[in-house]
């Protein structure tokens, strides 16, 4: 008897625990936060902050000293390439601004003689026929000294007879002078003789220099000028060939820039006295008036091309590697956090810059439905949509643990958690696609797991959530 209710107490004990058991387990199953594993679409995004800025913009100021005669515009006006903005009084300018009006003159002139005169083209021609002209005469000259080239044969057989003929009549003279040596010095016949004789000597004494001179040839010096004179001639004809090959097909490039820049730089002094727009867009400040005295470096006004808005935002290198040109952005501002602007991705940086050890890539974004809110220095978040993919199997991304190296996620399947490892591909900033593991659609994903996981029995909680 004592038996049979010992029998009877320890049944109850075990159905007693069962019942615990299993109320306890329900109601650590129930308090559970599950998602279910689904098929479907995913945007991949690189989040990105920076700030707003105009397609281009300038700071313009004065370059001389002066009075402000007149401001042309005002802020907010749009004006065009070229426009003047404001003038400065010309009594107010330095001298060297008011000379350049003068110069200005002269220098266009220079260049309408560059670009349309003839003259420098016939002058380049004439100088040419001469240079050669001079060479010829050079060459000839050398030629013709050299011995052998003196004379021909019959200039030499002639001179040789003068020679003999002269040498004859001085013979001759000598006779007639002997018949009267003689007589007194003032005697008529004695002079007339000694005169005939003296001629004949000076007739025999330019036939031999002449024959000696055709059968001769040129010292060491005289041959060294006659190369000389050829070189001369030669370099004088390089050069002018140099000279008509510069002008022969019209003005020499090179001259109609130089007196292109002669202008450029009266233009620039005179140019002083005024500011113009060098780009068309949209007056954003003026900071002078009529009547303000100004030195250079006064700034004058801000101008920003607003026609296109950009956004630079720095990418990780994390993430760099994802971002491409052409790439969609969505994009807030801290100014208007109830409006979504769309842009798209035009540049990417190629060089990285580290800032206390973090790399950045300068990335630019063009806004393409920017409104009036939208302004230059805004502050903007970009999220750039670097991946879309389509009917895949996602899961939450707070749902993924990582263990011992591997990402694992937890489901429940029967009453039971099971650890599931996985292998995710494309992320955006709340699911992430699943590559590989046992998983499928429709599964439950445990988001808050137990911190002690025995997977042989129900769960037993020690604590919820946490990385394991």
């Amino acid at each position: 008897m004592v038996v049979l209710i010992v029998l009877v107490v320890v049944a109850a004990g075990v159905l007693g625990v069962g019942a615990y058991l299993r109320s306890r387990a329900q109601a650590a199953t129930a308090s559970l936060r599950t998602v279910e594993a689904v098929t479907g679409d995913l945007t991949a995004l690189v989040g990105a902050s920076g700030s707003v800025r105009a397609n281009q913009s300038a700071v313009l100021a004065f370059q001389t000293t002066g009075t402000v005669e007149r401001v042309s515009v005002v802020v907010g006006q749009t004006v065009q390439a070229g426009e003047e903005l404001a003038s400065l009084e010309m009594s107010s300018l330095p001298a060297q601004v008011l000379a350049a009006q003068a110069d200005l003159v002269a220098a266009r002139r220079a260049l309408d003689t560059v670009r349309n005169s003839s003259l420098a083209r016939a002058q380049a021609e004439l100088a040419l026929a001469q240079a050669r002209d001079a060479l010829h005469t050079a060459e000839y000259r050398r030629t013709v000294q050299q011995q052998g080239n003196r004379a021909s044969g019959n200039t030499i057989d002639a001179a040789r007879a003068r020679l003999v003929l002269a040498e004859d009549r001085v013979r001759q003279m000598e006779s007639e002078y002997g018949l009267y040596s003689g007589r007194s010095e003032d005697d008529p016949a004695r002079a007339l003789a000694l005169q005939n004789l003296a001629s004949a000597r000076q007739e025999r004494d330019a036939a031999q220099r002449a024959l000696n001179w055709y059968l001769g040839h040129p010292t060491e010096i005289g041959q060294a000028i006659l190369d000389a004179n050829v070189a001369v001639a030669e370099a004088q004809v390089a050069d002018a060939e140099r000279e008509w090959a510069r002008v022969q097909d019209g003005p020499d490039p090179e001259d109609v820039a130089a007196a292109d820049a002669r202008v450029a730089a009266a233009e620039a002094s005179i140019n002083l006295s005024h500011i113009t727009a060098p780009f068309s867009g949209t007056i954003t400040s003026v900071g002078v008036m009529p009547g303000d005295q100004v030195a250079p470096g006064t700034v004058a006004f801000g101008l920003a091309d607003l026609s296109r808005l950009l956004i630079d935002v720095q990418v990780s290198e994390v993430d760099i590697e994802n971002v491409r040109a052409g790439q969609a952005v969505t994009v807030t501002l801290d100014a208007a956090p109830d409006r979504t602007y769309h842009g798209e991705v035009t540049e990417v940086g190629l060089t990285g810059m580290s800032v206390q050890g973090v790399v950045d890539f300068d990335v630019t974004v063009e806004l393409q439905d920017a409104d009036d809110v939208v302004r230059p220095g805004m502050t903007a978040a970009a999220s750039i949509v670097v991946n879309e993919i389509h009917d895949v199997l996602l899961i939450p991304n707070r749902a993924v643990r990582v263990q011992d190296g591997q990402r694992i996620v937890y489901v429940l399947r029967d009453g039971q958690i099971a650890v599931v490892p996985i292998v995710l591909g494309a992320s955006s900033e709340t699911d992430s696609q699943v590559l590989e593991g046992d998983l499928q659609s429709g599964d439950l994903i445990v988001l808050n797991p137990p911190l002690v996981l025995d997977t042989s029995g129900p769960p037993s909680f020690v604590g919820m959530g946490g990385s394991q």
